[in-house]
């Protein structure tokens, strides 16, 4: 890519970065987007219902379009120092890599398909979708999914820590949010009676302690944990957010049935635990000799 285009690019990453976009409250940063693609001189640009931001390039065949997706959410909060620098060779900022640059590689790519005069055979739709992090569970890129429905040649997604490598794996997960009950009392009075926040620590370390594959590779991680009210009482609810990951479907499903054994331990009359499916993904892939991928 012209280096001049490099730099605008990474002015506009910028730019977009500085816009605060956490998972369910992407709205400023999409309309900033639908702005920018209306600018772009795109076609049908629309946010639909759900917050995706879509424009079509008109291309001159009548092959089945292409969708060239970028997720607008970021994992930091509303309130977070959005501080970036720009180096000689670095761009430093929270959320810029992750998807600030991705965004403005959709961009990136209409002004390399200008410069270049190409003309694509199919139309390009560009999205800029939401919910991707955490809870989003993807909940963007089902949308455009079921919108079109399979009428599309392919999806690439952009993200801005992976530019210049092709992923061609998607990981399985599996989220859960596990919470435990007690009846609670005063930490002096009460003393022996069983406390949320005591019985879940112990759920902590027996998940830790599952025995896990290294091949294929898969993980499990306690992410979130909260519950109490005081410091001086017993506490009646705790839970935490745990997040199960696998390259292989088996793997993660064996995963899912040992956590499942072990909460079924932890309960007692006395103390109640549940759990809640709170995301998933599934296992994906495309061989290495795709198109797409070589």
């Amino acid at each position: 890519m012209d280096p001049q285009l490099v730099d605008q690019v990474l002015e506009l990453a910028i730019e977009i970065q500085q816009i605060p976009a956490p998972t369910f409250n992407e709205s400023k940063r999409g309309e900033f987007i639908y702005e920018r693609f209306i600018q772009e001189n795109l076609m049908d640009v629309e946010i639909d219902e759900i917050g995706n931001v879509l424009g079509r390039l008109p291309g001159s065949g009548s092959a089945l379009p292409i969708i060239v997706s970028a997720h607008l959410d970021t994992v930091f909060p509303i309130g977070t120092d959005l501080g970036c620098k720009r180096l000689a060779e670095k761009v430093t900022g929270p959320g810029i890599g992750d998807n600030a640059v991705g965004l403005a590689g959709l961009f990136g790519l209409l002004w390399e398909l200008n410069q270049q005069q190409v003309t694509l055979n199919s139309d390009l739709w560009l999205v800029a979708n939401v919910g991707e992090e955490g809870l989003g569970d993807l909940r963007g890129m089902r949308e455009v999914v079921n919108r079109f429905a399979g009428q599309i040649q392919a999806y690439i997604i952009l993200e801005g820590m992976a530019l210049g490598q092709v992923y061609h794996r998607g990981l399985g997960v599996r989220r859960f949010r596990i919470t435990v009950n007690t009846s609670g009392g005063h930490s002096w009075v009460d003393y022996g009676k069983p406390s949320a926040v005591h019985e879940l620590a112990q759920i902590v370390t027996r998940l830790l302690a599952i025995q896990i594959p290294e091949e294929p590779r898969t993980t499990i991680n306690v992410g979130v944990i909260s519950g109490g009210i005081s410091v001086n009482t017993i506490a009646a609810e705790a839970s935490l957010d745990l997040d199960l990951r696998s390259e292989d479907f088996a793997a993660l499903d064996e995963l899912v049935r040992s956590v499942e054994g072990t909460l079924q331990e932890s309960q007692s009359p006395d103390v109640g635990v549940s759990i809640e499916l709170i995301g998933q993904r599934p296992v994906g892939e495309i061989p290495q000799n795709h198109p797409l991928v070589v």
